[in-house]
């Protein structure tokens, strides 16, 4: 291949250049991948052949090719390339490429302006260029790892569209990799079975899968002319390698949510599967017991209240034990949570006081229930009439107001009939009938 074309990931090719940057797409149709949005009915795709070149956001994980694809949608619309990354650029530079754009216009040039990385601009840095994208001086391209709804402006936002990128399947990253044996490493041989679990270590990173064939390629031995990667290469690669797991970023968020919707749904393999991954990439077990004990009352509550018990075991464990014994107790935490009966009652009871509570303010404690140390409380009604329940009858007060004077009674908690809960609900029904039972007495 020629110095001096475009490669992959979108920078110039140069001699002893990275295999990723040697192996590059001409045109959309090598483009391997994102099916989905570059399929013949596909919205990008459809644009992008009809000669409308739009501004768009390109939002997905590491080594899926965003900056190759928005370098071939310049290329196809015969526009000028800019590209830019918000981790060393500035104000400065976008207003050269404004200048640079408006040059271009004026001889019938577009010009398509690529920020990698747009969620480390700050909103003055993104806010410079929405004038020139709204008169049409220039095409807005930006590529982010994260959830543009949390890191990218609302106003740009709302001039663009936004194209989410999938992690690349392993048949992908197969197809990349042959593509790398053929054209650029001929002399290389590896085994069909070989190759598949090289795919599978790259966890749908081209980048970092035809990185991992470069150094696969130095570890290689000669065998009968050739040089082979076998499974002992494979091994040594694949130490401490990890999968894709950035704290902070979409992958963490995403990954502890499915864990918890999974001990919700009340499976226990799903559960534990979800765990080893956050495990495998590099998730702070205590982290994860932190939200146990969060599922723990927010989905089991008092339908099981060992549950809670056995979290807070397994934090406790995690923490004297360290890595790996405490994660063992962690994963039976898990696991009994996603068996345990299930119940939100105390989550909604807790999030409807508080919403109560935001809309009536600071109501005065009725006087029966303050209380009373001194003589002068005492005088003033701190405390008179209140009902010691350990005197009534089945020590509870019936019929007696807990609420503030002049608010009526809200029933927060309903609890289900499912677990120790049923019990509960059970023991509640009866205290309301007694309840009932003592105003049509009117012994209070």
């Amino acid at each position: 291949m020629s110095t001096g074309q475009n490669s992959l990931f979108g920078e110039p090719e140069v001699k002893h250049a990275p295999l990723a940057s040697r192996l590059r797409p001409s045109s959309l149709t090598d483009f391997v991948g994102q099916e989905h949005i570059l399929g013949p009915e596909a919205p990008l795709a459809m644009a992008i052949a009809a000669g409308h070149l739009h501004s768009f956001l390109l939002w997905g994980p590491p080594g899926v090719g965003k900056t190759t694809l928005a370098r071939l949608c310049a290329g196809t619309a015969e526009a000028q390339f800019h590209p830019i990354s918000a981790v060393l650029a500035g104000v400065k530079e976008i207003r050269a490429v404004i200048e640079s754009a408006r040059t271009g216009l004026s001889q019938g040039v577009r010009t398509v302006l690529f920020v990698d990385e747009v969620h480390r601009f700050n909103k003055a840095q993104q806010d410079a260029f929405l004038p020139h994208v709204e008169d049409g001086t220039l095409t807005f391209i930006g590529a982010t790892t994260e959830n543009p709804s949390f890191e990218v402006n609302a106003a740009l936002l709302s001039r663009v569209r936004v194209y989410r990128l999938r992690a690349l399947e392993q048949h992908h990253i197969v197809t990349l990799l042959n593509r790398a044996l053929r054209s650029e490493l001929p002399e290389l041989y590896v085994e069909p079975q070989i190759l598949e679990a090289l795919a599978a270590t790259a966890d749908g990173d081209a980048r970092r899968a035809l990185g991992q064939l470069e150094i696969a390629a130095d570890l290689a031995k000669r065998e009968k002319g050739r040089k082979v990667i076998d499974q002992n290469v494979l091994e040594e690669l694949g130490q401490g390698s990890l999968r894709r797991f950035d704290k902070g970023g979409d992958a963490f968020y995403d990954q502890i949510s499915a864990l918890h919707k999974s001990v919700r749904g009340s499976d226990p393999d799903a559960s534990l599967y979800w765990f080893v991954r956050m495990l495998d990439g590099g998730c702070d077990p205590l982290y994860i017991a932190r939200r146990v004990v969060r599922m723990a009352s927010e989905d089991i509550g008092n339908a099981d209240p060992r549950a809670l018990e056995i979290a807070l075991n397994a934090w406790q464990i995690q923490e004297r034990l360290g890595s790996p014994e405490g994660e063992l107790t962690l994963a039976q935490a898990i696991i009994y949570l996603a068996c345990a009966a299930k119940s939100n009652a105390v989550y909604k009871a807790f999030n409807e006081a508080k919403k109560l509570i935001d809309t009536q303010g600071s109501l005065e404690v009725p006087l029966h229930l303050r209380n009373a140390p001194s003589t002068l409380m005492r005088e003033q009604g701190f405390g008179r009439n209140y009902r010691y329940a350990h005197d009534e009858p089945e020590a509870y007060a019936a019929d007696e107001q807990y609420f503030p004077d002049g608010m009526t009674p809200t029933q927060f908690y309903q609890p289900t009939e499912r677990g120790l809960e049923g019990r509960i609900n059970e023991k509640l029904q009866h205290l309301r009938s007694l309840d009932k039972l003592a105003r049509e007495k009117g012994d209070y």
